[in-house]
């Protein structure tokens, strides 16, 4: 059912730099990622928490999912929103294994970084989160794929990852 839905999603999008909502954040997708389908979104993310935006690869199974969330985090505070999203993940990701939970700096600013492996309902996950406060709001990334593809998207991710920028 994902497949079908996402026929035609690659090569919509090529590594034209994405504006975050109408916040001050850019970012470069992947080479061929274009726009997840509301329909996927609401297969892949069926809580309330899904973000409002996500591209992807042609079958979905490798994206990018980014949003402003309406919740003030202060960078002198990021030491506690990290405590509260590590006990939080740990208590709500099936099978969570951490490779990284890490404060970085990247874009000028500080970022919590928490990358982790995990069980879905039908295969195994490999994330990596940004989260960081961008005036009162909160500015989250998620890239995300499968685990058996992460070794040969990863290059592309992590540079997904690194081109992320905010304007003064």
């Amino acid at each position: 059912m994902l497949a079908a839905l996402c026929v035609g999603l690659a090569g919509q999008v090529g590594a034209e730099p994405i504006q975050v909502a109408d916040s001050r954040a850019r970012f470069e997708p992947p080479p061929g990622f274009g726009p997840v389908p509301q329909a996927v979104i609401d297969l892949k993310w069926p809580s309330k928490r899904a973000p409002r935006f996500v591209v992807g690869d042609e079958g979905a199974t490798t994206t990018v999912a980014y949003d402003i969330k309406p919740h003030r985090i202060p960078q002198a505070q990021l030491g506690e929103v990290q405590e509260a999203f590590t006990g939080m993940m740990e208590r709500v990701v099936p099978g969570i294994r951490w490779v990284s939970n890490d404060i970085i700096e990247l874009a000028g600013q500080r970022w919590l970084f928490m990358e982790m492996t995990s069980n879905a309902v039908d295969t195994d996950i490999h994330n990596m989160m940004l989260i960081t406060g961008l005036g009162d709001q909160m500015l989250i990334f998620n890239f995300n794929s499968t685990k058996e593809a992460f070794p040969q998207v990863e290059s592309a991710l992590r540079t997904s990852l690194r081109s992320i920028t905010i304007a003064p």
